[in-house]
């Protein structure tokens, strides 16, 4: 089973690249993002109370995520060859806990990989996104709090799987298919270990 955690800041392209990568090693996408869009939208109570979270720009708490992730594991770990997560872990208090809760499964974490891109180009991003795709935590005021949030909690998870030496970083800038071939190179020569 292959367990990569695709990392970088809001509006990098994680997800863009998920898709692509789950189709090219037939891995099982987990995004955090959208378990929790579909949490809020199916109005239960976790969704509720992530909602409030998200709302304001603000980390859901880890225990919640955590919750959410590992049931959608659970529920895919028989028929996937593997899982991409997408937006876990946020902080490296939650790199711990999956590390954990991977081992407890028999499973592992393989890697990492942070997809890097400047500050000014994420702002772009996204705000192109929250005109088109009108979700309302891609405006600046928000944008802005969410990549100071990224630098402060989420960027030292990078350095816990650099200690672990499961860390690999890719230039996000160029065409899509671009760094995507920068992704299957780094996934290509892990598998080739």
């Amino acid at each position: 089973m292959l367990n990569i955690i695709l990392c970088g800041a809001p509006g990098c392209g994680k997800g863009t690249q998920s898709t692509l990568l789950v189709e090219k090693y037939n891995l099982k996408h987990l995004s955090t993002g959208e378990l929790l869009r579909s949490e809020i939208e199916s109005k239960s109570d976790v969704g509720k109370q992530a909602e409030k979270y998200i709302s304001i720009g603000s980390l859901v708490p880890d225990q919640m995520i955590i919750e959410i992730l590992l049931n959608a594991v659970d529920k895919y770990a028989a028929t996937a060859a593997g899982f991409i997560l997408d937006g876990f872990p946020r902080t490296v208090e939650q790199a711990a806990a999956l590390e954990k809760a991977f081992e407890e499964r028999n499973n592992k974490i393989d890697f990492l990989v942070d997809i890097q891109v400047e500050t000014k180009e994420l702002i772009t991003r996204l705000l192109i996104r929250g005109e088109t795709s009108g979700r309302s935590d891609d405006n600046l005021d928000t944008i802005k709090k969410r990549l100071q949030v990224y630098e402060s909690k989420t960027a030292p998870v990078n350095e816990f799987y650099k200690n672990l030496g499961k860390y690999h970083s890719i230039n996000g800038i160029g065409e899509i298919s671009e760094i995507s071939a920068r992704i299957s190179e780094v996934i290509d020569a892990e598998l080739n270990k």
